[in-house]
């Protein structure tokens, strides 16, 4: 690569992101423009930084390496991305979610569930649990950025992942979320270019759609040992049902994944800073394209590449990577590409890492701001706590980023969507759907959600428990079941756990005010009440 070009590359591309966070900035006047921009961004402009936010480096670089493991059985994951993370989530849960946050002058998914069920509880617990466990996902979303630069420019991976931190913390603190949005609808447009390039290229140095797709499933013989007694049945084929592999697929990247990113604050934020349903509306086929392009292209070339490297290099992919799917992606687009892709890639994946790991800095510091020293009674500006959170935040992410093993990207992910899922997605449908779920249940919901889920990553999923070592040091086991429950996803038993008691105890316990949760449904164009940061009660 020519340095002198990677640097014209790099200072354009930082120029214009730059530029429209300082927009972003001139614009930021209020507490309110900064947490949800102003309540009127347009639904392009909001599908864009929605799309790009929930697709990162993550998905690209460790859902891309995974599918090289697993094979085309990820594209489940992009099926229900498209259906549940954009088509449900913008018309079903979006407007209400809008709605009610207006009612109640809520900023945050915390300070609505916790003004919805008037529970401080709610509001700070939830706003602790997306400050301390979302910089794992954050983490791993870094090093993806930072691999692939690792990879490109042969430097230290300390280094990139580094130099990453630093700009993101910058562009995060300085313009606030609608200076993040405008820089996200701009690199969503770099990804959209990078994707179809890549995608169009694997199939070009495979032989094309159906002489790939062939190739694929004629080496499945070539699948390791140790993949097939786990019930690996080729790149092109769906793994025995039941099987280990089959678990950690279905339970763990597909449905945690894809049932989790219903209850992503970083994405459920982007529906609060649209005017009206309309835009929301708008925005289902933009964010629809681009989510399909994105996660569609990562898990259709990350089994294609063990096509590839068997026919040059006499090896599959993961062999190639030296065991770390993480480097699967990165390693073949260097192999594949010409200098001139390698800049619109290193564009492409420092977009897909900037702008998600934005969204969840921006999300921490509004929980450390908003949701916890606004909740506990802390005086202080709230711009000001929301920068000491993204400094917090970007601490937090980059340690772990620095200390998480190899081969964690897709591990991680799934372990922030499904704890996500388990702690807030039943109160959050049950906020806004049904009029008569009480605090108990609530609080009660909350806190079950969450506490089976770590429960089960602590004691019982394998992936995690035997690393956290808690289990081992208590019990003298790394796990205290046997399989399958080794290798279920404890997202499949929390969230039954926590709808559970969402539905039992609301039917066992007395309802909410009348009158507070009429203003909660109250209808746009009725005199809601708009007023910011209303007290919740105990």
């Amino acid at each position: 690569m020519s340095i002198s070009i990677l640097a014209v590359v790099l200072v354009g591309y930082i120029a214009v992101v730059t530029y429209l966070s300082y927009i972003g900035y001139r614009q930021t006047q209020s507490a309110d423009d900064y947490m949800v921009a102003g309540r009127q961004m347009s639904g392009w402009v909001m599908a864009l930084s929605y799309a790009a936010t929930f697709i990162s480096t993550s998905a690209i670089v460790g859902f891309g390496g995974a599918a090289g493991v697993f094979g085309f059985t990820l594209m489940w994951l992009s099926f229900c991305n498209i259906i549940l993370g954009i088509f449900v989530a913008f018309i079903f849960l979006g407007e209400p979610i809008r709605r009610m946050t207006n009612n109640l002058g809520a900023s945050t998914l915390a300070s609505m569930l916790g003004e919805r069920f008037q529970s401080k509880f709610i509001t700070w617990f939830i706003g602790l649990m997306i400050f301390l466990l979302m910089p794992a996902y954050t983490g791993v979303v870094l090093i993806g950025g930072a691999r692939f630069v690792e990879e490109s420019l042969k430097i230290d991976f300390n280094l990139a992942l580094l130099i990453l931190a630093l700009i993101i913390a910058l562009y995060v603190g300085w313009g606030g979320l609608k200076g993040i949005m405008y820089a996200d609808a701009f690199m969503c447009g770099t990804m959209i270019l990078g994707m179809v390039v890549l995608l169009y290229k694997t199939y070009a140095v495979v032989g094309g759609v159906t002489a790939g797709h062939q190739a694929l499933t004629s080496i499945a013989n070539l699948v390791p040992e140790s993949l097939a007694k786990g019930g690996h049945l080729g790149w092109t084929a769906m793994p025995k049902p039941g099987s280990p592999i089959w678990w950690t697929v279905i339970s763990t990247i597909v449905m945690g994944v894809g049932i989790g990113v219903l209850a992503q604050p970083q994405l459920i934020l982007r529906f609060l800073t649209v005017p009206n349903k309309r835009a929301l509306n708008r925005a289902v086929l933009t964010g629809g394209v681009c989510i399909f392009l994105f996660t569609g292209t990562a898990f259709m070339v990350g089994p294609l590449t063990n096509v590839y490297f068997h026919e040059t290099l006499g090896k599959i992919s993961i062999v190639v990577a030296k065991g770390n799917t993480d480097l699967i992606i990165p390693t073949f687009i260097n192999a594949v590409m010409p200098p001139a892709y390698i800049y619109l890639f290193m564009v492409t994946l420092l977009s897909a890492c900037i702008t998600t790991v934005n969204g969840l800095i921006h999300v921490q510091s509004v929980a450390f701001s908003r949701d916890l020293m606004a909740t506990w009674n802390v005086k202080a500006s709230p711009l000001t706590l929301s920068r000491i959170g993204v400094a917090l935040g970007t601490i937090g992410a980059v340690t772990l980023a620095y200390t998480l093993p190899p081969s964690i990207i897709a591990r991680a992910t799934a372990f922030w969507f499904g704890i996500c899922a388990a702690g807030i997605l039943p109160v959050l449908i049950g906020a806004i759907f049904w009029k008569r779920v009480t605090r108990p249940a609530a609080v009660w919901s909350v806190a079950l959600g969450y506490g089976v889920s770590i429960f089960g990553f602590v004691f019982l999923h394998a992936s995690e428990a035997a690393p956290f070592g808690i289990c081992q040091a208590i019990f003298g086991r790394p796990t205290l079941l046997g399989y399958p429950w080794t290798h279920v996803d404890p997202l499949f038993y929390s969230i039954v756990v926590s709808t559970l008691a969402l539905v039992v105890i609301t039917l066992l316990t007395s309802p909410l005010p009348k009158e507070h949760v009429e203003r909660c449904f109250r209808k746009a164009g009725t005199g809601a009440d708009l007023r910011t940061g209303g007290q919740v009660g105990a």
